[in-house]
């Protein structure tokens, strides 16, 4: 994939020559005022992000910085002269599993130059990973990826337990529902699908965008520029003549699993944690028996031989989690998959057990470990992943929590190479995904050995206490720089800074659709501004100064967003051909950084879009009524279950980030005359944390 030399084309029918022009129909955030940056030459560093990868010195740093930063430039001359030119990206993807592949999908779409390199010949083709939680599934919804999955998985709703003991033959103990409707979900199953599928899903989307893997490349080391913007130099070797390849990228992104080479190039990224004695064998066919729960997720212990977790698969097969008993290291080369396959019909005892093919046989030692680091202190090089954090996989929470380390990244990165994020964005990251990796090692230590220990009811209260956070809708942040909590606390609803948004149902006002609103809105990088009131006639004062003063040129939410209008004119998103159905542009039209949805419980007959100001007039297909709360997960409307309650006069904003968080929470009296003007200063305080005006768009 080759950058092609920039154009002066806008998006949103902007004039091609010139300046930057409002259209027809202003969006406010394209502020004329800002024009663009010089165009330079194609395939130059700084013609890969708005932020110039190589930054030149200031007067006052030393001249030995400067002789460094003489000397990179003249590597970084020398390897682009070469024969066969370094290949040039903004971030470099090391593994293509489903971490390494979640995370170039979305930079690929939002117009990143992202490079995946994998040592492996092809996809994974059968074992694995295979279950996807409530929230990874809602994740795939929000990517428009969901159907595929959902079409060919196997959806498990509940839970069986079974028991023998010499004095007891195996009996089934009892049944409990994975999900209970305390987990607030769409989807309340795991869905049972098959690594390869997920990886597939996402290499054809990658190829609808000019991306592909480079396979049969094999990470060795990367080195860090001396100048402060540098490009990293990350080696390779492919094929197996072992031919060295070269890349220069801005950032690196270690997701090449549990014995992960980049996590052992960062300095003081160490593994830390313990592996158990005991060894488990894995087990994928189709089975041939009479045992009746065959297709729940079920446990069977068997006091004298071990334990067995059953889990259903696609294509009518069935995956065998069989505990061995742990003994000296030279047993376990003997532990092979007769021994395995004879265990499994042990525990399984007095019913049949048999197999009518073996799709893939597996065995493995459980370990909880978590990196020491996520990324290096430059905030270049990252881990995500099986890279840095490793867990046994009987909760199904491996490719789940990885997915979710890249879905973090993802939009971090993005903003991050565009020039728009200070560092304390990127540093985020490892703040907010060590500790959900610290709390998946932590409960994943008590879930794998009450599995071990046959206790159903200890496993039952376990999976109780644990089950928002296995669902993924748990993985909560703390307060940090781009979760802003109020000293004056406004959460009262389940909406909370650092939490998922809660799903709600409400109409959309353009076509009278019922939508789920966390859903309806494509990830497109962009954060989402809702504004929730009763009435919009008696809070129309406050939305006309609200957006007033968010489009003057003095607010921080209009100079953002007019530098995202010229890195996106530079560097678009790259377009996929369902994208004439999907139309991303209907969310783009007032700004790439930002949409601003409208909440009202008014009744359609009362409003029209020619009622709000041009900016939500602009905003029209994120306009939504509060009317359908009978088709709600809690039958409640989307207004009560995210704030807990409003008042007729007040107007709350709910900033949401582009991974679906709620990231900030206010409220205001729109009876107050400057209660807009101080709504939109509280939006620039909450942005002004974490994201920043480049200098060449200040300038």
């Amino acid at each position: 994939m080759v950058f092609e030399t920039p154009s002066n084309d806008l998006p949103s029918g902007l004039r091609t020559e010139g300046p930057l022009q409002p259209p027809r129909q202003t969006p406010f955030f394209l502020s004329p005022s800002v024009p663009p940056p010089s165009q330079p030459p194609s395939g130059s560093p700084a013609a890969m992000a708005p932020a110039a990868v190589l930054e030149k010195p200031t007067e006052n740093q030393i001249s030995e910085d400067r002789m460094e930063t003489a000397e990179c430039v003249d590597r970084l001359s020398l390897l682009r002269s070469m024969p066969e030119a370094a290949i040039e990206c903004q971030v470099c993807v090391v593994g293509a599993g489903p971490a390494g592949l979640m995370l170039a999908t979305n930079l690929g779409r939002w117009g990143i130059k992202v490079e995946v390199v994998d040592d492996r010949a092809d996809q994974t083709p059968v074992g694995r990973a295979d279950g996807l939680q409530p929230k990874t599934i809602e994740t795939f919804r929000q990517m428009r990826l969901a159907d595929p999955l959902l079409q060919r998985g196997v959806r498990v709703y509940d839970i069986a337990f079974w028991r023998s003991t010499p004095e007891e033959p195996l009996h089934r103990l009892g049944r409990e529902v994975h999900y209970p409707p305390v987990i607030d979900v769409l989807d309340p199953y795991i869905l049972l699908v098959h690594q390869g599928m997920v990886e597939a899903l996402f290499i054809e989307d990658l190829k609808k965008r000019g991306v592909e893997v480079r396979r049969n490349h094999a990470f060795d080391s990367y080195s860090v520029c001396d100048s402060k913007g540098g490009p990293l130099q990350v080696n390779c070797r492919a094929n197996v003549t072992q031919d060295r390849k070269t890349l220069l990228t801005q950032y690196l992104v270690g997701c090449d699993g549990a014995h992960s080479k980049v996590r052992k190039s960062i300095p003081d990224a160490k593994p830390v944690g313990m592996s158990q004695s005991s060894v488990w064998g894995v087990l994928d066919g189709e089975l041939q028996t009479d045992f009746p729960d065959i297709w729940s997720k079920t446990l069977v212990y068997s006091q004298e031989h071990g334990s067995i977790l059953i889990i259903p698969r696609e294509r009518n097969m069935t995956r065998f989690y069989i505990e061995l008993k742990a003994g000296p290291k030279g047993d376990r080369n003997q532990l092979g998959q007769e021994f395995v396959m004879q265990r499994a019909k042990e525990i399984m005892a007095p019913f049949e057990v048999g197999w009518k093919y073996i799709e893939w046989f597996g065995r493995y030692q459980i370990g909880q470990r978590v990196a020491s680091r996520f990324c290096d202190n430059h905030l270049r090089a990252f881990l995500a992943g099986d890279a840095s954090h490793t867990h046994s996989p009987k909760a199904a929470q491996g490719m789940n929590t990885s997915m979710h380390d890249a879905w973090n990244l993802a939009w971090k990165l993005n903003l991050a190479s565009r020039g728009l994020a200070k560092q304390t964005l990127l540093a985020s990251y490892e703040e907010e995904r060590r500790k959900i990796a610290l709390d998946l090692v932590n409960f994943d230590y008590e879930h794998a050995n009450q599995i071990a220990g046959g206790d159903a009811v200890a496993l039952a209260e376990n999976f109780k206490t644990n089950v928002r956070f296995i669902s993924g809708i748990g993985a909560e942040y703390g307060e940090n720089a781009i979760n802003m909590v109020e000293a004056h606390s406004w959460v009262m609803g389940e909406a909370k800074p650092g939490c998922l948004l809660p799903p709600a149902k409400v109409t959309r006002y353009l076509d009278s659709n019922p939508v789920d609103i966390q859903l309806d809105i494509p990830m497109l990088g962009q954060f989402r501004i809702y504004l929730l009131m009763w009435d919009v006639h008696q809070s129309r004062i406050f939305l006309e100064t609200f957006c007033q003063a968010i489009a003057s040129p003095d607010a921080l939410v209009n100079q953002l967003s007019a530098a995202a209008s010229v890195s996106y004119a530079k560097q678009p998103r790259v377009p996929a051909p369902e994208d004439i159905y999907l139309r991303p542009e209907r969310y783009t039209a007032v700004s790439h950084l930002f949409t601003f949805g409208l909440i009202t419980t008014m009744p359609k007959s009362e409003i029209e879009v020619s009622d709000l100001p041009a900016l939500l007039q602009d905003s029209k297909w994120t306009f939504y009524l509060d009317d359908i709360p009978e088709q709600d997960t809690r039958g409640t409307l989307c207004t009560n279950k995210w704030l807990g309650s409003l008042g007729p006069g007040e107007v709350a904003i709910v900033n949401v980030r582009p991974d679906g968080y709620v990231g900030s929470i206010g409220r205001w009296d729109s009876s107050i005359d400057d209660a807009g003007e101080e709504a939109a200063k509280w939006l620039d305080t909450y942005y002004d944390r974490f994201l920043q005006v480049p200098a060449a768009a200040a300038s």
